[in-house]
Protein backbone atom coordinates (compact mmCIF):
# COMPACT_ATOMS: atom_id res chain seq x y z
CA UNK A 1 0.00 0.00 0.00
CA UNK A 2 3.17 2.85 0.84
CA UNK A 3 4.82 1.59 -2.42
CA UNK A 4 1.43 3.16 -3.92
CA UNK A 5 0.71 5.80 -1.84
CA UNK A 6 4.29 7.37 -1.57
CA UNK A 7 4.84 8.19 -5.18
CA UNK A 8 1.23 9.82 -5.42
CA UNK A 9 1.91 11.95 -2.17
CA UNK A 10 5.53 13.20 -3.89
CA UNK A 11 3.54 14.01 -6.72
CA UNK A 12 0.78 16.03 -5.27
CA UNK A 13 3.94 17.89 -3.48
CA UNK A 14 5.50 18.60 -6.15
CA UNK A 15 2.91 19.91 -8.44
CA UNK A 16 1.81 21.83 -5.25
CA UNK A 17 5.10 23.40 -5.01
CA UNK A 18 5.50 23.98 -8.49
CA UNK A 19 2.29 26.09 -8.75
CA UNK A 20 3.20 28.29 -6.01
CA UNK A 21 6.67 28.55 -7.18
CA UNK A 22 4.30 29.76 -10.73
CA UNK A 23 1.92 31.70 -8.49
CA UNK A 24 5.31 33.89 -6.89
CA UNK A 25 7.09 33.93 -10.04
CA UNK A 26 3.90 35.67 -11.55
CA UNK A 27 3.53 37.84 -8.35
CA UNK A 28 6.80 39.45 -8.51
CA UNK A 29 6.95 40.07 -12.51
CA UNK A 30 3.77 41.54 -12.01
CA UNK A 31 5.01 44.10 -9.43
CA UNK A 32 8.34 44.61 -11.35
CA UNK A 33 5.51 45.68 -14.25
CA UNK A 34 3.70 48.06 -11.49
CA UNK A 35 7.25 49.56 -10.34
CA UNK A 36 7.81 50.35 -13.99
CA UNK A 37 4.86 52.15 -14.26
CA UNK A 38 5.47 54.23 -10.83
CA UNK A 39 8.64 55.27 -12.55
CA UNK A 40 7.16 56.46 -15.56
CA UNK A 41 4.15 58.48 -14.24
CA UNK A 42 5.58 59.53 -11.40
CA UNK A 43 2.01 58.61 -8.67
CA UNK A 44 -0.08 56.28 -7.56
CA UNK A 45 -3.43 55.20 -10.29
CA UNK A 46 -6.19 53.53 -9.38
CA UNK A 47 -8.49 51.20 -12.05
CA UNK A 48 -12.08 50.56 -12.45
CA UNK A 49 -13.07 47.53 -13.74
CA UNK A 50 -16.39 48.47 -15.54
CA UNK A 51 -16.60 46.10 -19.31
CA UNK A 52 -19.48 48.03 -19.62
CA UNK A 53 -18.59 51.63 -19.03
CA UNK A 54 -20.76 52.68 -22.73
CA UNK A 55 -23.92 51.60 -21.07
CA UNK A 56 -26.18 54.51 -19.95
CA UNK A 57 -27.79 52.51 -17.07
CA UNK A 58 -27.61 53.09 -13.29
CA UNK A 59 -24.27 51.37 -12.97
CA UNK A 60 -22.34 53.41 -15.02
CA UNK A 61 -23.74 56.65 -13.25
CA UNK A 62 -22.00 55.09 -9.92
CA UNK A 63 -18.62 54.92 -12.42
CA UNK A 64 -18.75 58.45 -13.52
CA UNK A 65 -19.28 59.94 -10.75
CA UNK A 66 -17.10 57.94 -8.69
CA UNK A 67 -14.24 59.19 -10.85
CA UNK A 68 -15.25 62.62 -10.39
CA UNK A 69 -15.34 62.42 -6.66
CA UNK A 70 -11.77 60.96 -6.56
CA UNK A 71 -10.36 63.01 -9.17
CA UNK A 72 -11.57 66.22 -7.32
CA UNK A 73 -10.04 64.84 -4.18
CA UNK A 74 -6.88 63.76 -5.18
CA UNK A 75 -5.10 65.12 -7.85
CA UNK A 76 -1.84 63.92 -7.49
CA UNK A 77 -3.34 59.89 -9.00
CA UNK A 78 -4.17 58.45 -12.38
CA UNK A 79 -7.11 57.26 -12.89
CA UNK A 80 -7.87 54.31 -15.22
CA UNK A 81 -10.82 52.17 -16.90
CA UNK A 82 -11.15 48.80 -17.97
CA UNK A 83 -13.60 48.52 -20.80
CA UNK A 84 -14.15 45.53 -23.04
CA UNK A 85 -16.61 47.88 -25.13
CA UNK A 86 -14.89 48.41 -28.98
CA UNK A 87 -15.71 50.39 -31.83
CA UNK A 88 -15.68 53.64 -29.55
CA UNK A 89 -12.72 55.26 -28.84
CA UNK A 90 -12.11 56.73 -24.93
CA UNK A 91 -13.30 60.46 -26.29
CA UNK A 92 -16.66 58.55 -27.13
CA UNK A 93 -17.11 57.16 -24.21
CA UNK A 94 -16.46 60.41 -22.18
CA UNK A 95 -18.91 62.43 -24.82
CA UNK A 96 -21.64 59.70 -24.26
CA UNK A 97 -21.11 60.29 -20.46
CA UNK A 98 -21.53 63.65 -20.71
CA UNK A 99 -24.73 63.31 -22.74
CA UNK A 100 -26.15 60.53 -21.01
CA UNK A 101 -25.77 61.86 -17.11
CA UNK A 102 -24.17 65.38 -17.62
CA UNK A 103 -21.07 64.65 -15.90
CA UNK A 104 -17.88 65.93 -16.79
CA UNK A 105 -14.81 64.82 -15.56
CA UNK A 106 -11.77 67.32 -14.37
CA UNK A 107 -9.27 65.81 -16.06
CA UNK A 108 -8.39 62.73 -18.11
CA UNK A 109 -8.99 59.29 -17.44
CA UNK A 110 -7.18 56.61 -20.22
CA UNK A 111 -9.27 53.19 -20.82
CA UNK A 112 -7.97 49.59 -21.34
CA UNK A 113 -9.63 47.96 -23.82
CA UNK A 114 -10.13 44.44 -22.91
CA UNK A 115 -11.02 41.73 -25.64
CA UNK A 116 -12.53 39.11 -23.94
CA UNK A 117 -15.59 40.76 -22.74
CA UNK A 118 -17.74 37.83 -24.48
CA UNK A 119 -16.43 35.54 -21.61
CA UNK A 120 -18.63 37.47 -19.22
CA UNK A 121 -21.81 37.23 -21.25
CA UNK A 122 -24.80 35.62 -20.19
CA UNK A 123 -25.53 33.99 -23.71
CA UNK A 124 -22.12 32.26 -23.92
CA UNK A 125 -23.41 30.25 -21.02
CA UNK A 126 -27.04 28.30 -21.53
CA UNK A 127 -26.21 26.44 -18.89
CA UNK A 128 -24.19 27.15 -15.53
CA UNK A 129 -24.37 30.05 -16.26
CA UNK A 130 -23.06 32.07 -12.86
CA UNK A 131 -20.34 29.43 -12.77
CA UNK A 132 -19.66 30.10 -16.59
CA UNK A 133 -19.74 33.82 -16.36
CA UNK A 134 -17.36 33.79 -13.24
CA UNK A 135 -14.74 31.76 -14.26
CA UNK A 136 -15.07 34.17 -17.60
CA UNK A 137 -14.50 37.18 -15.35
CA UNK A 138 -11.56 35.68 -13.74
CA UNK A 139 -9.71 35.42 -17.27
CA UNK A 140 -11.37 39.06 -18.32
CA UNK A 141 -9.61 39.90 -15.09
CA UNK A 142 -6.61 38.47 -15.80
CA UNK A 143 -6.50 40.30 -19.28
CA UNK A 144 -7.18 43.10 -17.38
CA UNK A 145 -4.28 42.62 -14.85
CA UNK A 146 -1.61 42.10 -17.63
CA UNK A 147 -2.41 44.92 -19.69
CA UNK A 148 -2.16 47.32 -16.20
CA UNK A 149 -1.12 46.71 -12.82
CA UNK A 150 -2.99 49.51 -10.80
CA UNK A 151 -2.04 50.07 -7.35
CA UNK A 152 -5.69 50.44 -6.20
CA UNK A 153 -8.53 48.03 -8.13
CA UNK A 154 -12.12 48.86 -7.86
CA UNK A 155 -14.35 46.40 -9.18
CA UNK A 156 -17.70 48.45 -9.94
CA UNK A 157 -19.61 46.25 -11.65
CA UNK A 158 -19.83 43.20 -9.62
CA UNK A 159 -17.66 40.64 -11.07
CA UNK A 160 -16.63 39.30 -6.95
CA UNK A 161 -14.02 36.62 -8.61
CA UNK A 162 -11.39 38.98 -10.46
CA UNK A 163 -10.42 40.20 -6.87
CA UNK A 164 -8.28 38.10 -5.19
CA UNK A 165 -6.42 37.84 -8.88
CA UNK A 166 -6.22 41.63 -8.13
CA UNK A 167 -5.59 41.15 -4.59
CA UNK A 168 -3.08 38.16 -4.58
CA UNK A 169 -1.32 37.87 -7.88
CA UNK A 170 -1.33 41.77 -8.45
CA UNK A 171 -0.54 42.83 -4.99
CA UNK A 172 -3.04 45.21 -5.32
CA UNK A 173 -5.54 46.90 -2.45
CA UNK A 174 -9.16 46.48 -3.42
CA UNK A 175 -12.47 47.34 -3.42
CA UNK A 176 -15.54 46.89 -4.54
CA UNK A 177 -18.99 48.77 -5.19
CA UNK A 178 -21.95 45.73 -4.76
CA UNK A 179 -25.00 46.68 -7.44
CA UNK A 180 -26.57 43.11 -6.71
CA UNK A 181 -25.09 39.98 -5.30
CA UNK A 182 -24.79 37.52 -7.44
CA UNK A 183 -26.21 35.13 -5.66
CA UNK A 184 -28.17 35.43 -2.73
CA UNK A 185 -29.84 33.63 -0.07
CA UNK A 186 -33.65 34.42 -1.73
CA UNK A 187 -32.27 32.64 -4.57
CA UNK A 188 -31.72 29.57 -2.53
CA UNK A 189 -35.21 30.04 -1.04
CA UNK A 190 -37.00 30.03 -4.44
CA UNK A 191 -35.26 26.79 -5.31
CA UNK A 192 -35.36 24.81 -2.10
CA UNK A 193 -39.40 25.80 -2.08
CA UNK A 194 -39.23 24.78 -5.65
CA UNK A 195 -41.12 28.28 -7.00
CA UNK A 196 -41.02 28.93 -10.37
CA UNK A 197 -39.22 32.34 -11.23
CA UNK A 198 -37.63 33.89 -14.53
CA UNK A 199 -34.18 32.76 -13.07
CA UNK A 200 -36.19 28.89 -11.94
CA UNK A 201 -37.25 26.97 -15.16
CA UNK A 202 -40.63 25.43 -14.75
CA UNK A 203 -38.77 22.36 -15.38
CA UNK A 204 -36.28 22.63 -12.46
CA UNK A 205 -39.40 23.57 -10.09
CA UNK A 206 -41.56 20.35 -10.89
CA UNK A 207 -39.02 17.92 -10.71
CA UNK A 208 -37.67 17.06 -6.70
CA UNK A 209 -34.06 15.87 -7.99
CA UNK A 210 -33.47 18.73 -10.71
CA UNK A 211 -34.41 21.49 -7.39
CA UNK A 212 -31.93 19.44 -5.11
CA UNK A 213 -29.17 19.34 -7.70
CA UNK A 214 -29.91 23.06 -8.22
CA UNK A 215 -29.75 24.07 -4.54
CA UNK A 216 -26.40 22.18 -4.03
CA UNK A 217 -25.29 24.01 -7.12
CA UNK A 218 -26.15 27.36 -5.57
CA UNK A 219 -25.21 26.45 -1.99
CA UNK A 220 -21.22 25.60 -3.09
CA UNK A 221 -21.24 28.50 -5.63
CA UNK A 222 -22.18 31.02 -2.50
CA UNK A 223 -18.62 29.52 -0.84
CA UNK A 224 -16.89 30.31 -3.59
CA UNK A 225 -18.34 33.46 -3.83
CA UNK A 226 -18.24 34.55 -0.61
CA UNK A 227 -14.78 33.64 -0.75
CA UNK A 228 -14.14 35.45 -3.07
CA UNK A 229 -15.44 38.92 -1.98
CA UNK A 230 -14.23 38.43 1.37
CA UNK A 231 -10.86 39.66 -0.66
CA UNK A 232 -11.80 43.31 -0.95
CA UNK A 233 -10.16 45.62 1.57
CA UNK A 234 -13.42 47.96 1.28
CA UNK A 235 -16.94 46.61 0.31
CA UNK A 236 -19.62 49.37 -0.80
CA UNK A 237 -23.26 47.98 -1.28
CA UNK A 238 -26.62 49.79 -2.57
CA UNK A 239 -29.04 49.27 -0.04
CA UNK A 240 -30.37 47.94 3.09
CA UNK A 241 -31.31 44.73 1.00
CA UNK A 242 -27.91 44.14 -0.75
CA UNK A 243 -26.11 44.69 2.20
CA UNK A 244 -27.77 42.07 4.38
CA UNK A 245 -26.93 39.24 1.30
CA UNK A 246 -23.10 40.37 1.27
CA UNK A 247 -22.98 40.19 5.04
CA UNK A 248 -24.44 36.91 5.00
CA UNK A 249 -21.90 35.86 2.05
CA UNK A 250 -18.93 37.98 2.53
CA UNK A 251 -18.65 38.02 6.25
CA UNK A 252 -16.76 41.15 6.37
CA UNK A 253 -18.47 43.62 8.46
CA UNK A 254 -16.28 46.12 9.32
CA UNK A 255 -15.00 46.87 5.78
CA UNK A 256 -18.56 47.34 4.83
CA UNK A 257 -21.07 49.91 4.62
CA UNK A 258 -23.96 51.51 2.19
CA UNK A 259 -23.42 53.89 0.00
CA UNK A 260 -26.42 54.55 -1.89
CA UNK A 261 -26.32 55.18 -5.80
CA UNK A 262 -26.59 58.83 -7.07
CA UNK A 263 -29.96 59.77 -8.78
CA UNK A 264 -30.37 62.66 -11.31
CA UNK A 265 -33.57 63.85 -10.35
CA UNK A 266 -32.98 67.07 -10.65
CA UNK A 267 -34.46 67.44 -14.33
CA UNK A 268 -37.95 66.20 -12.41
CA UNK A 269 -37.42 68.90 -9.04
CA UNK A 270 -38.65 71.65 -11.56
CA UNK A 271 -42.01 71.02 -12.05
CA UNK A 272 -43.80 72.51 -9.45
CA UNK A 273 -46.40 69.85 -7.25
CA UNK A 274 -50.37 71.63 -7.06
CA UNK A 275 -53.35 69.38 -6.87
CA UNK A 276 -54.42 67.37 -9.89
CA UNK A 277 -57.78 68.15 -11.26
CA UNK A 278 -60.10 65.35 -11.09
CA UNK A 279 -61.84 65.69 -14.29
CA UNK A 280 -58.33 65.16 -16.48
CA UNK A 281 -58.95 61.09 -14.65
CA UNK A 282 -55.75 58.67 -13.61
CA UNK A 283 -52.99 58.02 -15.36
CA UNK A 284 -50.99 54.61 -13.32
CA UNK A 285 -47.52 54.83 -15.27
CA UNK A 286 -44.79 51.95 -15.26
CA UNK A 287 -41.21 52.55 -16.26
CA UNK A 288 -38.76 50.51 -16.66
CA UNK A 289 -37.27 47.92 -19.48
CA UNK A 290 -38.97 44.95 -20.75
CA UNK A 291 -37.32 42.21 -18.98
CA UNK A 292 -38.62 39.17 -17.10
CA UNK A 293 -38.13 40.14 -14.03
CA UNK A 294 -39.89 43.72 -13.91
CA UNK A 295 -43.09 41.31 -13.64
CA UNK A 296 -45.26 43.29 -15.76
CA UNK A 297 -47.72 40.85 -15.89
CA UNK A 298 -48.44 41.39 -12.08
CA UNK A 299 -49.19 44.94 -13.45
CA UNK A 300 -51.64 44.53 -15.99
CA UNK A 301 -53.52 41.84 -14.38
CA UNK A 302 -53.49 44.34 -10.92
CA UNK A 303 -54.54 46.38 -13.13
CA UNK A 304 -57.48 44.73 -14.85
CA UNK A 305 -58.44 44.00 -10.91
CA UNK A 306 -59.25 47.68 -10.49
CA UNK A 307 -61.26 47.97 -13.75
CA UNK A 308 -63.16 45.33 -13.03
CA UNK A 309 -64.27 47.13 -9.50
CA UNK A 310 -65.31 50.28 -11.84
CA UNK A 311 -68.52 51.37 -13.92
CA UNK A 312 -68.38 52.29 -17.18
CA UNK A 313 -69.37 55.76 -16.38
CA UNK A 314 -67.24 59.08 -16.72
CA UNK A 315 -65.81 58.48 -13.20
CA UNK A 316 -65.06 54.81 -13.91
CA UNK A 317 -62.98 52.95 -16.20
CA UNK A 318 -62.67 55.62 -18.70
CA UNK A 319 -61.13 57.83 -16.37
CA UNK A 320 -58.33 55.25 -15.67
CA UNK A 321 -55.38 54.67 -18.45
CA UNK A 322 -52.20 52.23 -17.55
CA UNK A 323 -48.86 53.11 -19.50
CA UNK A 324 -46.13 50.59 -19.40
CA UNK A 325 -42.71 53.04 -20.35
CA UNK A 326 -39.96 50.56 -21.01
CA UNK A 327 -36.74 50.26 -23.06
CA UNK A 328 -36.88 47.18 -25.70
CA UNK A 329 -32.85 45.87 -25.79
CA UNK A 330 -33.33 43.35 -28.37
CA UNK A 331 -36.15 40.24 -30.03
CA UNK A 332 -36.12 38.90 -26.45
CA UNK A 333 -37.27 41.98 -25.53
CA UNK A 334 -40.26 42.79 -28.61
CA UNK A 335 -41.35 39.43 -28.28
CA UNK A 336 -42.41 39.83 -25.05
CA UNK A 337 -44.00 42.79 -25.42
CA UNK A 338 -46.12 41.04 -27.71
CA UNK A 339 -47.11 38.66 -24.87
CA UNK A 340 -47.84 41.44 -23.04
CA UNK A 341 -50.32 42.78 -25.50
CA UNK A 342 -51.76 39.55 -26.17
CA UNK A 343 -52.72 39.50 -22.32
CA UNK A 344 -53.95 42.80 -21.88
CA UNK A 345 -56.40 41.57 -25.33
CA UNK A 346 -57.13 38.13 -23.02
CA UNK A 347 -57.67 40.71 -20.32
CA UNK A 348 -60.37 42.45 -22.17
CA UNK A 349 -57.94 46.00 -20.96
CA UNK A 350 -56.40 46.50 -24.28
CA UNK A 351 -58.75 49.86 -24.53
CA UNK A 352 -56.96 51.29 -21.44
CA UNK A 353 -53.00 50.12 -21.84
CA UNK A 354 -50.61 51.72 -23.82
CA UNK A 355 -47.11 50.91 -24.83
CA UNK A 356 -44.18 53.18 -25.29
CA UNK A 357 -41.12 51.67 -26.19
CA UNK A 358 -37.44 53.33 -26.02
CA UNK A 359 -38.97 56.97 -25.86
CA UNK A 360 -37.03 60.10 -25.48
CA UNK A 361 -36.37 61.47 -21.83
CA UNK A 362 -38.48 64.40 -22.55
CA UNK A 363 -41.92 62.14 -23.43
CA UNK A 364 -40.94 60.36 -20.34
CA UNK A 365 -40.83 63.36 -18.59
CA UNK A 366 -44.11 64.00 -19.59
CA UNK A 367 -45.38 60.72 -18.62
CA UNK A 368 -44.65 60.70 -15.47
CA UNK A 369 -45.27 64.34 -13.99
CA UNK A 370 -48.90 63.98 -15.25
CA UNK A 371 -49.17 60.50 -13.77
CA UNK A 372 -51.11 59.46 -10.44
CA UNK A 373 -49.48 56.59 -9.33
CA UNK A 374 -45.96 55.46 -10.43
CA UNK A 375 -46.37 51.59 -10.51
CA UNK A 376 -42.90 49.05 -9.48
CA UNK A 377 -43.61 45.38 -9.36
CA UNK A 378 -40.31 43.76 -9.59
CA UNK A 379 -39.36 41.28 -6.34
CA UNK A 380 -36.33 42.19 -4.18
CA UNK A 381 -35.38 44.93 -6.84
CA UNK A 382 -31.63 45.40 -5.03
CA UNK A 383 -32.38 49.38 -4.86
CA UNK A 384 -34.76 51.23 -7.56
CA UNK A 385 -34.19 54.05 -9.19
CA UNK A 386 -37.20 53.99 -11.01
CA UNK A 387 -38.68 54.25 -7.49
CA UNK A 388 -36.63 57.33 -6.83
CA UNK A 389 -37.49 59.18 -10.21
CA UNK A 390 -40.98 58.79 -9.84
CA UNK A 391 -40.95 60.50 -6.31
CA UNK A 392 -39.28 63.20 -7.76
CA UNK A 393 -41.30 63.89 -10.60
CA UNK A 394 -44.47 63.92 -8.30
CA UNK A 395 -46.48 60.62 -8.92
CA UNK A 396 -47.61 58.46 -5.89
CA UNK A 397 -44.83 55.30 -5.45
CA UNK A 398 -46.68 51.95 -5.02
CA UNK A 399 -43.96 49.71 -5.77
CA UNK A 400 -43.34 46.02 -4.42
CA UNK A 401 -42.70 45.43 -0.93
CA UNK A 402 -39.53 43.95 -0.81
CA UNK A 403 -35.98 44.47 -1.69
CA UNK A 404 -34.42 48.24 -1.70
CA UNK A 405 -38.04 50.53 -2.36
CA UNK A 406 -39.12 48.80 0.92
CA UNK A 407 -36.05 48.94 3.02
CA UNK A 408 -34.32 52.31 1.83
CA UNK A 409 -37.03 54.16 -0.53
CA UNK A 410 -40.67 54.06 -0.06
CA UNK A 411 -40.08 54.60 3.85
CA UNK A 412 -41.37 57.34 6.76
CA UNK A 413 -39.69 60.71 5.60
CA UNK A 414 -39.72 63.59 9.04
CA UNK A 415 -43.19 60.81 10.19
CA UNK A 416 -44.79 61.32 6.76
CA UNK A 417 -45.67 58.51 4.24
CA UNK A 418 -43.91 59.00 0.76
CA UNK A 419 -45.68 55.92 -0.76
CA UNK A 420 -47.78 52.67 -0.80
CA UNK A 421 -46.38 48.93 -1.19
CA UNK A 422 -47.67 45.67 -2.34
CA UNK A 423 -46.91 42.57 -3.14
CA UNK A 424 -49.66 40.35 -4.41
CA UNK A 425 -52.33 41.65 -7.71
CA UNK A 426 -55.07 41.65 -5.05
CA UNK A 427 -52.68 44.11 -2.85
CA UNK A 428 -51.59 46.07 -5.50
CA UNK A 429 -55.33 46.31 -7.09
CA UNK A 430 -56.63 47.57 -3.15
CA UNK A 431 -53.47 50.00 -2.70
CA UNK A 432 -54.22 51.63 -6.58
CA UNK A 433 -57.83 51.93 -5.22
CA UNK A 434 -56.75 53.65 -2.10
CA UNK A 435 -54.69 55.90 -3.33
CA UNK A 436 -57.17 56.82 -6.35
CA UNK A 437 -60.00 57.24 -3.40
CA UNK A 438 -57.77 60.28 -1.88
CA UNK A 439 -58.48 63.42 -1.78
CA UNK A 440 -56.46 65.60 -4.10
CA UNK A 441 -55.00 67.33 -0.99
CA UNK A 442 -54.12 63.88 0.41
CA UNK A 443 -52.26 63.09 -2.71
CA UNK A 444 -50.31 66.32 -2.73
CA UNK A 445 -49.07 65.77 1.03
CA UNK A 446 -47.82 62.31 0.07
CA UNK A 447 -46.19 63.76 -3.22
CA UNK A 448 -44.31 66.62 -1.33
CA UNK A 449 -42.73 64.33 1.40
CA UNK A 450 -41.64 62.11 -1.29
CA UNK A 451 -40.29 64.54 -3.44
CA UNK A 452 -38.47 66.24 -0.66
CA UNK A 453 -37.23 62.64 0.83
CA UNK A 454 -35.21 61.95 -2.54
CA UNK A 455 -32.35 64.35 -1.71
CA UNK A 456 -31.01 61.20 0.49
CA UNK A 457 -29.89 59.89 -3.20
CA UNK A 458 -28.46 63.25 -4.94
CA UNK A 459 -24.89 63.20 -6.74
CA UNK A 460 -23.46 65.33 -3.48
CA UNK A 461 -24.47 62.72 -0.90
CA UNK A 462 -23.29 60.22 -3.44
CA UNK A 463 -20.21 61.81 -3.89
CA UNK A 464 -19.32 62.23 0.37
CA UNK A 465 -20.38 59.11 1.29
CA UNK A 466 -18.35 57.12 -1.50
CA UNK A 467 -15.17 58.97 -0.41
CA UNK A 468 -15.55 58.35 3.40
CA UNK A 469 -15.56 54.94 2.23
CA UNK A 470 -12.65 54.97 0.36
CA UNK A 471 -10.53 56.97 2.67
CA UNK A 472 -8.67 54.35 4.22
CA UNK A 473 -7.41 53.11 0.86
CA UNK A 474 -6.71 56.35 -0.60
CA UNK A 475 -4.94 57.61 1.98
CA UNK A 476 -2.37 54.80 2.02
CA UNK A 477 -1.67 55.54 -1.50
CA UNK A 478 -1.14 58.99 -1.58
CA UNK A 479 1.60 58.64 1.47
Amino acid sequence: MWSLVAPCAFLSLLLTLTLLLVLLGLRLWLQGRRKARWARDGGPSVAFFHPYCNAGGGGERVLWCSLRALMNRYPGVSFVVYTGDHGVTGEQILAGARQRFNITLPRPVSFVFLRRRPAVEATSYPHFTLLGQSAGSMFLGWEALTAFVPDLYVDSMGYAFTLPIFRYLGGCKVASYVHYPTVSTDMLSVVRDRNPRFNNADFISRNPLLSTMKVVYYCCFALLYGLAGSCSDVVMVNSTWTLGHILALWRSPSRTSIVYPPCDVRAFLDVPLEEEDEDDGHTIVSVGQFRPEKDHQLQIRAFRKLLDGKGEEPAGRESLRLVLVGGCRNQEDEERVQTLRGLCLELGVADRVQFKLNVPFEELKRELVSATIGLHTMWNEHFGIGVVECMAAGTIVLAHKSGGPKLDIVVPYDDRQTGFLADSEDSYAAAMETILALSPAARLEIRRAARQSVSRFSDQEFEVCFLAAMESLMSQLTL
